[in-house]
């Protein structure tokens, strides 16, 4: 067994062998020698779902050789690239993504496999700005999947179900300026009574808050500037006012030195949209993460039932942040066929009680429709979570036909996607 963990220390892989192979040849090779294998990115993930029981491929050794085609706004990169990286290179070349997730630490091909999201009332999670993929399958084959491909919407969101993927062509725009402003003393009252307003005060809005107390904590508005100049950014509206100072965390919480900058200073979206600098580590080490997508129709009900149980689960708890999604078509997204509200949860690193608290919470969410975050803990198993899914059942088929053996599946896949 391999001695490797996780970003957060929570998670100690199974597998027998690690392979940081040095081209695509090289991972075509230990694919087709392998009896069960699965890729390993930035190891970002809170559960199993990039363990695998034989083989583990880690990408990051491969050449990004990010390739932008001007004429198709898109760019092709390495799978194993993060998205820090790919944001300089497309700033320094005047292009953008639409999204980031807040960590620009995570890899391309990890991110967009497990839904993660980002946020903005109109921005599809990162999986969106997916236009092809190229992938080994279990024979050692090298295959291109596109837009337009059958079962491509259901390949893009894949949980490593169809192969080790090399390389991702995704969607670019023109760069863009941004500036983030930092409110404080939002009314719990005005986020449940007007969350349509909060999520829409800016083209990426997140509420950093605990759950006890008539005031969530700190509301980040990531504003898009079409003329590159800075404007005034207010919440007043909302009953929120300006961070003192404009810090983004409050005073004795922690540093707030690895965050991108805020005060309203405008700077490239590559700067602006993640929350974290790459320059910088991560944010806490020491934590456990849960999310749960919901539909916006459910959003006030599952506020107030979190509410109702606030002091048990600040007592764990690190942050919650709120988060919106556009409503997508790609099959095990937690954002498919609705707009969608993303809560996330960042745990003290307590398992054993945080492991009895995440039950009883996705116990509370998952009739309300909430979709558990595929690369953060989950409990409920494959039969509770198919009713979330329209198309689980497509997707199985599609895994199967195009790895019958299973090669690509673990334990993880088995428990919570194919029963």
């Amino acid at each position: 067994m391999i001695d490797e963990q996780n970003w957060a220390r929570n998670y100690r892989f199974t597998a027998r062998r690690i392979h940081r192979p040095g081209s695509i040849d090289e991972v075509r090779r230990l694919v087709a020698a392998a009896r069960q294998v699965r890729a390993i990115g930035t190891r970002h993930s809170f559960n199993g779902i990039a363990d695998s029981e034989g083989d583990l491929i880690d990408l990051g050794g491969l050449d990004p050789r990010i390739e932008i085609d001007r004429e198709r706004s898109s760019v092709t990169v390495g799978a194993g690239t993060a998205y820090g990286t790919l944001a300089a290179r497309l700033q320094a070349e005047g292009y953008a993504l639409h999204n980031m997730g807040s960590l620009p630490h995570i890899s391309v091909a990890g991110a967009t496999a497990t839904g993660t999201h980002g946020s903005g009332d109109d921005n599809g999670s990162l999986s969106t700005a997916v236009r092809g993929l190229e992938l080994v399958t279990a024979g050692g084959d090298l295959v291109q999947v596109a837009r337009g491909t059958a079962g491509f919407e259901g390949m893009v969101v894949g949980l490593g179900a169809f192969g080790i993927v090399t390389r991702l062509t995704l969607d670019i725009q023109p760069s863009f300026v941004m500036q983030q402003d930092c409110f404080v003393d939002l009314p719990w009252r005005a986020l449940l009574e007007q969350f349509e307003a909060v999520s829409a005060a800016a083209y990426s809005v997140s509420v950093m808050t605990k759950w006890t107390g008539s005031h969530a904590g700190r509301l980040w508005l990531k504003t898009r500037l079409e003329d590159g100049r800075a404007r005034a950014v207010t919440a007043a509206h909302l009953g929120a006012a300006a961070a003192p100072g404009g810090a983004a965390v409050p005073a004795g919480v922690g540093p707030d030195e690895g965050l991108t900058p805020f005060g309203g200073v405008p700077g490239p979206w590559s700067e602006r949209l993640p929350h974290f600098r790459h320059d910088r580590g991560p944010g806490v080490g020491d934590q456990i993460q849960s999310e749960y997508m919901l539909p916006r129709a459910n959003a006030a009900a599952a506020l107030a039932a979190l509410r109702a149980i606030g002091p048990r689960i600040d007592a764990l708890l690190h942050m919650t942040e709120l988060r919106t999604v556009a409503a997508d078509d790609l099959w095990l997204s937690g954002a498919y066929g609705h707009p969608t509200v993303a809560i996330h949860f960042t745990w003290k690193q307590e398992a054993a009680a945080v492991d009895a608290l995440t039950r009883e919470i996705e116990a509370m969410l998952l009739p309300l429709g909430g979709r558990p975050h595929w690369g953060k803990l989950i409990h409920a198993p494959a039969a509770q979570l198919a009713p979330l899914y329209p198309r689980l059942a497509e997707f199985r088929e599609l895994a199967r036909r195009r790895d019958p053996d299973g090669k690509f599946r673990n334990r993880f896949l088995g428990e919570h996607v194919f029963g």
